[in-house]
């Protein structure tokens, strides 16, 4: 078992688009269907995989390009010091004052690693200025608890 972690920064209304976050249905609309949903499958078909927008399922991560993993880790406690360095960074830019708490912030750091110790997922988001949105996460691979049919982005 090993973890990888990834991260989004971006424009929050990119991040609203939810129909780039989430796998295509199984089946696709008919083909006498509607040509505005048959063309809207087919984008989200082919921009699923590549998009470097968080999906809405953590495990997804997986099916998305290597290049997006920023780290993969064999232990939990270095793939949660990760987490930790990029909350530090990150936290003068957090919209709320309460996301900028140091304890509170370490509390999460301490959580995900025992998180991820039992195979779990982590996956965390905050608002910045601008308005622009952060998402971290880190996936547990070989196998993902929650999509084991999923294979390991890197290995």
């Amino acid at each position: 078992m090993h973890h990888h972690g990834y991260l989004w920064a971006g424009p929050k209304e990119r991040f609203d688009d939810e129909a780039l976050r989430r796998p295509p249905h199984p089946e696709p609309p008919p083909a006498e269907g509607r040509p505005e949903l048959i063309q809207r499958y087919r984008e989200v078909e082919a921009g699923f995989p590549t998009a470097d927008l968080p999906p809405l399922e953590t495990a997804y991560w997986l099916v998305k390009p290597r290049s997006l993993v920023r780290g993969t880790w064999n232990e939990p406690k270095e793939a949660a010091a990760w987490l930790g360095e990029r909350l530090a960074e990150y936290a003068p830019r957090f919209v709320s004052e309460t996301d900028r708490d140091v304890a509170r912030l370490i509390s999460m750091v301490n959580s995900a690693a025992e998180r991820l110790d039992s195979g779990a997922d982590v996956s965390l988001g905050f608002y910045l200025e601008r308005p622009s949105y952060l998402s971290l996460t880190m996936v547990t691979c070989s196998p993902n608890r929650s999509k084991p049919e999923l294979s390991c982005p890197v290995r």
